[in-house]
């Protein structure tokens, strides 16, 4: 008989079907293992009951010199320093979303505090929450005038409004900060795993001043005079040595009697009495808020892209 007319036998079995199932460790081995994971517990929770305990001795000095609760450039510097020595199996995902708890937590134990979000999808409301904690309230509002008057008026310490763009309902919200002593303070999300599509993006808004991290973006307020087209405005801001990775033009509406005005996104932490502010050519220009530049995000990559 050939090998051609042998009759054919049995389909080989899969590999996979006789690789061993994985093994947990002996009885022994198994009860010491979860002895250790459970001390270990035990003194996570104790270094976080003393972290709790530093907050609020922080909080009783703060409440004396009226400082706010909220230092969302603090928290960026804890965050790149953990992520900088972070390694091992645990994703750097769940680090960054244990201390996002753990700030929110500290946060509310040292004053009142909510969110005001202004959303017309889902998408600042989970960034809002991914950001500020499971248990800060979330205030959501139909416009972002109201979240931005639940800041003024004391009902809510943040308002979360979307990235402005040209083109975009309410894009213009910016426009209304410097009036009403508004700041913004944070971009959100902080960290994006690498690889993954960054997709929306929000401005954490607050009554308090930003504050420089060591790698910050810086948002400006112009208010044109004579010629204001957009590269004569991106023109003029280099030559003072502010030159802009993003710039947003707002007219106003037909016929209305505004000043021409751009929002311009700059590299680095521009204070109100930064040299430069001067030796721009405008009518006026004015810092309207500065966040830390989110981790994991391309160099180069404005806010809200993608």
């Amino acid at each position: 008989m050939t090998l051609n007319n042998m009759p054919a036998g049995p389909d080989p079995v899969p590999a996979t079907l006789h690789a061993p199932a994985p093994q947990e460790p002996a009885g022994d081995a198994l009860a010491a293992l979860r002895t250790e994971i459970d001390a270990l517990d035990d003194a996570l929770q104790d270094l976080l009951r003393r972290r709790a305990e530093a907050v609020a001795r922080l909080a009783e000095s703060r409440a004396k010199a009226g400082g706010p609760a909220l230092r969302p450039a603090r928290e960026a510097k804890i965050l790149r320093r953990l992520l900088a020595r972070h390694a091992g199996p645990l994703p750097a995902a769940a680090l960054v979303r244990l201390w996002r708890e753990i700030f929110a937590a500290t946060t509310a134990m040292q004053a009142p505090f909510a969110v005001a979000v202004f959303s017309q999808g889902e998408d600042q409301l989970r960034l809002a929450r991914e950001h500020f904690g499971v248990s800060t309230p979330l205030r959501h509002h139909p416009t972002a005038a109201r979240a931005l008057g639940a800041v003024t008026a004391g009902e809510a310490q943040v308002a979360v409004l979307p990235v402005p763009d040209e083109g975009a309902p309410e894009a213009d919200w910016w426009t209304r900060l410097d009036s009403l002593r508004l700041q913004v303070v944070a971009c959100l999300p902080f960290w994006l795993p690498r690889g993954e599509e960054r997709g929306a993006a929000a401005f954490a808004v607050t009554a308090g001043t930003a504050e420089p991290t060591g790698r910050d973006r810086s948002l400006l307020s112009v208010e044109a005079m004579g010629e204001h087209s957009r590269a004569h405005i991106a023109q003029a801001l280099a030559a003072a040595g502010l030159a802009p990775r993003r710039l947003l033009l707002h007219r106003g509406p037909p016929g209305a009697a505004v000043p021409p005005r751009a929002l311009a996104e700059v590299d680095g932490f521009v204070a109100a009495d930064d040299p430069r502010l001067a030796a721009a050519t405008f009518a006026r220009i004015q810092p309207i808020g500065a966040y830390a530049v989110p981790e994991g995000v391309p160099e180069g990559a404005p806010a809200g892209a993608r």
